[in-house]
């Protein structure tokens, strides 16, 4: 496996080592001694979660409040989605910023997203499955969103048309909450 840190350094992107033969491929997921080796964190993962979403939904931008803040460990296992993380942390100096990449079930690469950010996904294809594991479980009460849309100047790829639920329909800007 390889680890690359992403221009906010504490968002890693994963890649696996694929072995390949004539049957098809084998990698591991995830791994907790790699993990660790290679990015310096014990994440304990406590809760499993799977989206499945048509091409042009968007869901996000999430995060949880304290205590209750989650890491989140991104992949694609059917489709490809564009992953966002946006730095809220008040003290952080690349508080605002995102960063983007595409994930999908041909590279198998995974994204790390450490708590004080928030998280959404763009499903760039029909039929695209995500799954996530996160260290916290989680907790209605403490979830919030922020607009897909909002001025941090999220470059999302062009889509005919952005599929959104309510809830994120409602979300706040980063400047209504606060980082």
């Amino acid at each position: 496996m390889k680890a690359t840190r992403l221009a906010i350094p504490d968002v890693i992107l994963l890649e696996p080592h694929i072995i390949t033969d004539d049957r098809g491929h084998f990698f591991e997921s995830f791994n907790q001694r790699t993990f660790t080796a290679l990015t310096g964190l014990t994440a304990a993962f406590v809760q499993d979660n799977h989206s499945l979403s048509r091409k042009g939904v968007l869901r996000g931008m999430h995060y949880q409040v304290a205590p209750h803040e989650q890491d989140k460990l991104v992949r694609v296992v059917r489709g490809s989605i564009f992953d966002v993380a946006l730095d809220i942390r008040k003290t952080s100096p690349t508080c605002g910023h995102w960063v983007g990449e595409v994930l999908d079930a041909v590279s198998h690469k995974q994204m790390f997203v450490p708590r004080g950010f928030a998280h959404g996904f763009l499903s760039l294809q029909d039929e695209t499955e995500v799954l996530y594991k996160t260290t916290r479980f989680y907790e209605p009460l403490a979830e919030r969103t922020l607009r897909w849309d909002d001025s941090v100047g999220i470059r999302w790829p062009t889509m005919d048309a952005i599929h959104l639920s309510e809830k994120d329909r409602a979300g706040h800007a980063l400047i209504e909450v606060g980082p």
